[in-house]
């Protein structure tokens, strides 16, 4: 089945929806097929190669804690990558912080593939380790090379940031990511080496005053300084239009999607004024973690608080393709080379920060697939 095949039952079938006031339909096609799972180690980034390679990222938050970044086996199981060396980071013994992970958020294959991985270097959510938060670009390949590491300065990286989410555009060698702790947004110019920081603590990159509740569970602190207060978490998903002209973003805790046109991102003329002026409110959405921009050039959502998949069409038309209880907190989306959309769960609502529990969530984090072949 091709893609354009696959997306159009997949609308045909889909729950239509207004994304405020929809109530909970019963599941929907295509069936959700379970390609992995980590029984101890959570996981929340996932990417996919033209030849069907498959890698995950691990944050170094809570709980227990092994790599950075894996690579998925035919089997199921996981094997560091690219090798051992780049986990070895400890903060007793640091390695060189610019060829070691420190807590990898994210990973993204663009369409040379090449993998990118996003370290926004702030172990626990401590704070960015000096000089350390970095993307690192692997050519993939019968022999994976790493092609360049990109580090940014504390004016990009502050230490109370902590970049999400990466999309590159390689037909004008920029990469553009979030930062879901101050919030705002970096642009790289790949060609020159160099970024900025824009829409610093914009309100658009800003979490707001909501209370989101997932699997029941609102997202109020359980302990620390701020215990009782609801998560308040920046610019998050991410993504950008196939053509590569126009910018999606949404902070965690929001319900608003924001996009600009990705010249504008791309000007260093503009003042901070004449680049916030070009921010277009797109509306209300869903409270999500992560977007990646499909076939059709909808936008797609992980649904958290719905245990949901959402896409929002060219149009503004919202339909809702997958319905499932496994999707505990659906993290990031990743399209695979049959059409087939790659879904991680990280069960973040089950952690200490938002249960008052002392240990990580038992059941295992999964890695979905939204099969086209598969009935439901």
């Amino acid at each position: 089945m091709s893609t354009a095949t696959f997306l159009a039952a997949a609308v045909a079938t889909a729950f239509l929806l207004h994304p405020a006031l929809a109530a909970e339909p019963p599941a929907t096609a295509p069936s959700l097929v379970e390609v992995a799972k980590s029984q101890d180690y959570q996981w929340t980034g996932v990417a996919v190669s033209s030849t069907g390679r498959i890698f995950v990222s691990y944050p170094r938050w809570a709980g227990p804690y092994r790599w950075a970044v894996a690579e998925i086996q035919p089997d199921g199981s996981a094997a560091p990558f690219p090798d051992a060396k780049f986990q070895e980071w400890d903060a007793a013994k640091p390695a060189p912080s610019t060829t070691s992970f420190i807590c990898v958020q994210s990973v993204y294959v663009d369409d040379k593939d090449r993998l990118w991985i996003l370290d926004p270097a702030s172990p626990q959510l401590s704070g960015v380790v000096p000089g350390a938060a970095k993307a690192v670009c692997i050519k993939l390949g019968a022999k994976d090379q790493v092609e360049s590491v990109i580090n940014f300065p504390e004016s990009v990286a502050p230490a109370d940031s902590y970049l999400d989410d990466i999309r590159v555009d390689t037909a004008r060698n920029i990469a553009y990511i979030t930062d879901s702790g101050r919030g705002g947004i970096i642009v790289c110019d790949l060609a020159r080496g160099t970024s900025r920081r824009v829409l610093d603590a914009h309100p658009s990159v800003m979490a707001e005053k909501i209370l989101p509740t997932v699997q029941g569970t609102p997202l109020r602190f359980a302990g620390g300084p701020h215990k009782g207060e609801p998560a308040a978490i920046q610019s998050d998903g991410i993504a950008l239009s196939r053509d590569g002209e126009r910018l999606y973003w949404q902070a965690l805790t929001a319900r608003t999607l924001y996009a600009i046109p990705t010249a504008a991102l791309r000007d260093e003329s503009l003042s901070a004024e004449q680049l916030a002026a070009k921010v277009e409110s797109l509306g209300e959405t869903v409270v999500t973690d992560g977007m990646e921009i499909g076939p059709d050039n909808a936008v797609y959502f992980t649904a958290i608080e719905k245990d949901a998949i959402i896409s929002r069409s060219p149009r503004g038309e919202f339909n809702q393709i997958a319905h499932d209880s496994r999707l505990a907190w659906p993290d990031s989306l990743a399209w695979g080379r049959d059409g087939s959309l790659y879904i991680t769960t990280s069960q973040i609502h089950l952690t200490p920060w938002f249960s008052g529990k002392d240990e990580m969530p038992r059941t295992p984090y999964l890695l979905l697939k939204l099969n086209p072949r598969a009935k439901p």
